[in-house]
């Protein structure tokens, strides 16, 4: 019989969480929601199918998020989901207790710090080690960060857009912003909200910004209806939104990323400057999904912009590499032990 491994690597990420396991690749993928009931504190449901509950629970039980921009906003639901998602895929042993690869935003307090390392270690790992997000970007985007030479990743993930210049495998220049595609998602509502008076949910508007979403002018204009809730009457109403009206919202939101892409390049050495216009900018996480975003990005910054194979996936494919190669990566993984 095969033995299980049991070295792990999570992308805790503020939408959605991966899991994957050393020789096994990446084994799971599920929206980071829990849905628990408030009086007992008994977890009722875990990723899509919680997901499929936000904003339509009866009072006895709440499904939450519980990262926030890229921190964990809730403790110990953020430890239940974990030691859910991983209890799907490596078997609960008595004996072998997990060494987990976790990774972190870039610009994150000890204190935050320190409880993610609480959550992995709640969930009975026996080593934890913690692996910068825009790094395991890089490395799961297949970039070259050992080379000496400047290479560019910009991470656009749910509740953080992670952006660093890396050379001789190391970060050379970095920066983070709270911006990302959860922060779409609530443009979208609130411009509905003051167009039309109408209150849509954040899973409907996440549809509208993957459906008809574009960072840029469109070729062609599409619409779609979408069912609200009147907030002067409280009566269900349909409203019909335009790429135009999406493009409109999640404008501004567009820009601060945009300028801490031009902040990281801008603290970046010439050599290594002159280089990332020569090789481009790599985009990856949920938001490279996003429509014509390369071309918006190419267009304001003058670099050519490439999208990564399986964008959503780099992060937790960086992680994998970690668990393959920890003494290599030393420079990456912070290590705490228990």
């Amino acid at each position: 019989m095969k033995a299980v491994s049991r070295e792990i690597g999570i992308d805790l990420g503020t939408s959605c969480t991966r899991i994957n396991v050393r020789g096994r690749g990446i084994v799971l993928s599920e929206p980071t929601v829990v849905a628990i009931n408030r009086v007992t504190g008994e977890i009722l449901a875990v990723g899509n199918q919680a997901k499929e509950m936000l904003g339509r629970t009866p009072d006895n039980i709440m499904a939450v998020k519980p990262l926030k921009d890229g921190i964990i906003a809730d403790f110990e639901a953020t430890r239940m989901l974990i030691q859910n998602l991983i209890s799907r895929v490596v078997p609960k042993s008595l004996f072998y207790k997990p060494k987990i690869v976790i990774t972190i935003p870039s610009k994150i307090t000890d204190v935050e710090e320190r409880a993610v390392e609480g959550v992995a270690y709640g969930t009975g790992a026996k080593a934890v080690f913690l692996m910068e997000e825009v790094m395991a970007a890089a490395i799961g985007a297949g970039l070259e960060i050992e080379k000496p030479e400047g290479c560019m990743i910009v991470d656009i993930g749910g509740g953080t857009s992670e952006m660093a210049v890396l050379s001789l495998g190391g970060i050379v220049s970095e920066n983070s912003v709270k911006v990302a595609g959860d922060k779409f998602d609530r443009d979208i509502v609130e411009y509905i909200r003051t167009k039309h008076n109408v209150l849509i949910g954040e899973n409907e508007a996440e549809e509208i910004k993957i459906q008809i979403g574009s960072a840029s002018a469109a070729m062609t204009e599409e619409k779609m209806s979408v069912k609200g809730r009147n907030l002067s009457t409280g009566l269900p109403e349909t409203v019909t939104v335009s790429t135009f009206d999406v493009n409109l919202a999640i404008k501004s939101s567009l820009e601060t990323i945009l300028k801490a892409i031009k902040l990281t390049l801008e603290n970046t050495p010439p050599e290594l400057s002159s280089d990332v216009m020569s090789k481009g900018i790599v985009l990856c996480g949920g938001g490279a999904l996003l429509k014509n975003i390369d071309r918006y990005i190419s267009e304001q910054t003058g670099i050519p912009v490439f999208i990564s194979d399986s964008p959503t996936e780099c992060v937790a494919r960086g992680v994998g590499t970690a668990l393959d190669n920890i003494e290599v990566l030393k420079k990456a993984v912070k290590t705490k032990k228990g």
